[in-house]
């Protein structure tokens, strides 16, 4: 199901239908109630991680292909199947393997994104190197998937901001 940005929403918190019992709310907050991000459900391809860089998964046929993610495999010149990032499972049980539905965060802010060293704020980001991993874009790498909004953590994570592709 398409997500809409007709309305712009900038409240501090909101609440949110739960998944699990009907008519109960959670309440959220930054960033999870701003539209400044637009989160997409797919298919996992195969087994995912929360804050990986997501593509295409084009093993499937037809229009199986952009329905199925799988882990976003590096190319030299930078991934152009990269549609976004992991941002966990749709499903009540939480799994992120293969079949199951997860959300993908297809533009806008991702927070613990998985990135190499030497993201700096303001680095742009292309899947290069490491499979389901950012690393800084040169000029030869196209396309860019988003951008770093800091550094990169001794874990090689950082807050993104994901470049919408579609």
């Amino acid at each position: 199901m398409a997500t809409s940005n007709l309305i712009q929403n900038l409240d501090a918190t909101a609440f949110e239908s739960s998944k699990t019992v009907p008519g109960s709310y959670t309440a959220v907050s930054t960033p999870d109630v701003s539209n400044r991000r637009q989160v997409e459900t797919f298919l996992a391809g195969a087994t995912v991680t929360v804050g990986d860089w997501l593509m295409f998964d084009t093993s499937k046929t037809g229009a199986a292909r952009v329905l199925t993610v799988i882990q976003a495999t590096a190319i030299a010149t930078g991934n152009p199947l990269v549609v976004g990032v992991c941002l966990g499972s749709a499903e009540t049980d939480g799994l992120l393997t293969a079949g199951s539905k997860i959300n993908v965060v297809v533009g806008g802010y991702a927070e613990a994104v998985n990135v190499n060293a030497a993201v700096v704020a303001g680095s742009p980001l292309s899947v290069v190197a490491t499979a389901g991993r950012a690393d800084v874009a040169t000029a030869a790498d196209v396309p860019v998937c988003g951008v770093a909004l800091e550094a990169d953590s001794p874990t090689n994570k950082a807050a993104v901001w994901v470049y919408k592709r579609f």
